[in-house]
């Protein structure tokens, strides 16, 4: 409907003011990061970074639970807190890389076309 009616808006501008050069805007071009937002489906990529970015908070709530386990094993068996608490930041260390594995992810959908 737009590609139709293009050639009468086109044809009204130039009754009113003179010829009308073609805009860069109306021509086919490369669509990129360079793009006006609407050109590029931007809300899309949007809303699957946003998805992608709830992962994060299931890696908070992961190392909530872990450390609430440490408090808890702690509790029931003192003797073992030197043990515990590594094992407490290695399962750390992996939700942390989880968590920056999933924002990369998410910046590659921000930013895919």
């Amino acid at each position: 409907p737009v590609a139709a009616a293009m050639p009468r808006l086109l044809a009204g501008v130039e009754a009113k003011h003179g010829a009308v050069a073609p805009s860069s805007a109306l021509t086919a071009g490369p669509i990129g990061l360079g793009a006006p937002l609407a050109r590029r489906g931007a809300g899309v990529s949007v809303l699957g970074c946003a998805i992608a970015m709830v992962a994060v908070g299931g890696c908070a709530q992961g190392i909530g639970q872990l450390f609430a386990a440490l408090v808890v094993g702690m509790a029931r068996n003192p003797s073992m807190k030197e043990d515990l608490f590594t094992y407490t930041l290695i399962g750390m260390g992996f939700l942390e890389f989880l968590a920056i594995v999933v924002i990369l992810i998410a910046g590659l959908l921000l930013y895919s076309e």
